[in-house]
């Protein structure tokens, strides 16, 4: 050697060049995709059925969840029934950053019958929570929330831009490498999106929204986003003693108190893959004022006007001096065009006074020259409220059967009503 000693030699990393720009020697080892292994039966269940039915079978080990909703609708109340579920065959962490460990204690002891064989660790400190995470062994770590984590690291106080991103990215690296999963809760804004930087839904394996009225007794747990299971796939919870606890027949939960009078429909909508059953309720008064109110709760306020529209120039009946105001019954906000018939025949009944045909389920889209259109998994529809007692439907007509009346406008519709 040309030094003329001994132990001289260091180890570096070999440098390749593009261009003017040098780069270091790849270290990450490639796979043959068709040789990895992969098992849904790996899955972590959360003890509740309609929580590990959105999630597409349980929590995937490795994953971080982002549970998102309103102030006191009970997500932290979900993930302590959760954590303490999990724990009963798993080792789990729960990190409060919002709350100490006998508020937290309080909490649970109101919950009757929750285990509490899990760890618990009230810091907002993120880089004591990654620590823990990388050295303990868990299955499952909660934080709640991650806008209250901050890392010495960064710059800004908890809740900021540059917080809540490489906070989320940390986490989502220590899951992938140490195959543990979390589930961390985000505040939303007045808007109901996941308050910071969009790019942490990216960031996330999954995003849940719990959803309903704050002081309903049924939530909706909604998938908006599932790299493991089917998108936009909806629980129903309803919250007891011992917490939320898991709806098993949403449909006739929601239909149980349910009068046949006019102004109410049953609508037949699709919540994923999930078929469920919901009641329309439309009212029409004569306006006081000169220009007549909309309203709607649960349903886009848009599309109210414009159905509206539609029923005065091609249905024949004339809105423009009442006000018409339209509820779905349960807390429930549904988006789907399929709901249009129902929107159209519950206000028609209001004005008129009169009813649909009992034990009947409506569901069609509705265009702007009047046509009733055809709607995905008619038959999935169909099948689900035969299944609760409906034998009678009013659908597109392009959808077939014996008790069926199948309609091609909105006109033949609204002359079914008695």
């Amino acid at each position: 050697m040309q030094c003329g000693a001994w132990d001289t030699i260091v180890e570096s990393v070999a440098l390749g060049t593009i261009g003017n720009k040098k780069l270091a020697t790849p270290t990450t080892k490639i796979d043959k995709f068709h040789e990895i292994s992969s098992s849904d039966k790996s899955r972590i269940s959360t003890g509740n059925s309609e929580v590990d039915a959105v999630l597409g079978g349980g929590i995937v080990p490795g994953s971080l969840v982002l549970l998102a909703g309103d102030p006191g609708i009970g997500k932290s109340t979900l993930v302590l029934q959760v954590a303490a579920e999990v724990a009963k065959k798993n080792k789990v962490l729960y990190v409060s950053g919002e709350e100490s460990a006998a508020q937290v204690k309080l909490r649970g002891a109101r919950l009757k019958g929750m285990n509490t064989e899990f760890e618990f660790l009230a810091t907002t400190d993120v880089d004591e929570v990654l620590a823990y995470a990388q050295t303990g062994g868990y299955q499952l770590v909660v934080v709640d929330s991650i806008q209250t984590m901050v890392s010495q690291n960064l710059s800004g106080s908890a809740g900021t831009t540059s917080q809540i991103t490489n906070n989320t990215n940390s986490l989502v690296r220590l899951a992938k490498s140490t195959n543990t999963s979390f589930i961390i809760i985000g505040h939303v804004t007045k808007e109901g999106n996941v308050a910071g930087p969009r790019l942490m839904e990216h960031l996330v394996d999954t995003v849940l929204y719990l959803e309903g009225e704050r002081y309903g007794l049924l939530k909706l747990l909604r998938s908006v986003k599932n790299r493991f299971g089917a998108t936009n796939e909806v629980g129903m919870l309803e919250m007891t003693e011992a917490g939320l606890v898991a709806v098993k027949n949403p449909s006739e939960a929601l239909l149980q108190e349910r009068q046949e009078l006019p102004g109410s429909v049953v609508f037949v909508g699709m919540e994923g893959s999930r078929p469920i059953l919901v009641e329309v309720q439309a009212l029409v008064s004569t306006s006081v004022f000169g220009y007549p109110k909309r309203v709607a709760d649960g349903f886009d306020l848009n599309r109210l006007g414009l159905l509206c529209a539609v029923m005065q120039k091609r249905g024949g009946i004339n809105l423009s001096s009442h006000d018409v105001y339209v509820n779905i019954v349960g807390g429930i906000k549904l988006a789907e065009p399929a709901i249009d018939l129902a929107i159209i025949l519950a206000i028609a009944s209001a004005s008129s006074g009169k009813i649909i045909k009992p034990s009947t389920v409506v569901f069609g889209e509705v265009g702007l020259s009047g046509e009733v259109r055809s709607v995905n998994m008619s038959n999935l529809r169909l099948r689900e409220a035969s299944k609760l007692g409906y034998k009678n439907a009013i659908v597109p007509s392009s959808a077939k059967g014996q008790n069926y009346l199948g309609v091609m406008t909105i006109a033949e519709a609204i002359k079914s009503l008695k």
